[in-house]
């Protein structure tokens, strides 16, 4: 699991997992940030606009001409630059890249 430490989202997918007994190990991009490498995966199988966390605080205190003309090349330098951009959780499993916390779809493809 991708995230940050403080993030309720992130809480809420740490209790979902622990209390249905699914081992994981937590990576806080803030502290340790994010291969490019992972980052260009994760945007090859979900894509960069579910990744990019527009309703961000690091994203909305962005200028203006950070914001305008967004694409895929854009979108990954900015996450790289500040990965609290990024949705969250980013939970791998197996060949699958879930973006955020729904129980359904944990309980779908987690168990």
């Amino acid at each position: 699991m991708y995230g940050i430490t403080t993030c309720d989202t992130i809480k809420k997918a740490r209790v979902w997992l622990e209390s249905h007994d699914v081992a994981y190990r937590f990576h806080d991009y803030r502290a340790e940030g994010i291969e490019p490498a992972k980052l260009d995966g994760w945007i090859g199988k979900v894509g960069w606009e579910k990744l990019l966390n527009k309703g961000s605080t690091t994203f909305r205190e962005l200028p203006d001409k950070d914001k305008a003309g967004l694409d895929e090349k854009k979108a990954r330098k900015l996450m790289l630059a500040k990965p609290t951009m990024i949705k969250r959780p980013v939970l791998e499993v197996g060949d699958d890249v879930l973006v955020g916390f729904k129980p359904e779809v944990y309980e779908a493809k987690v168990r």
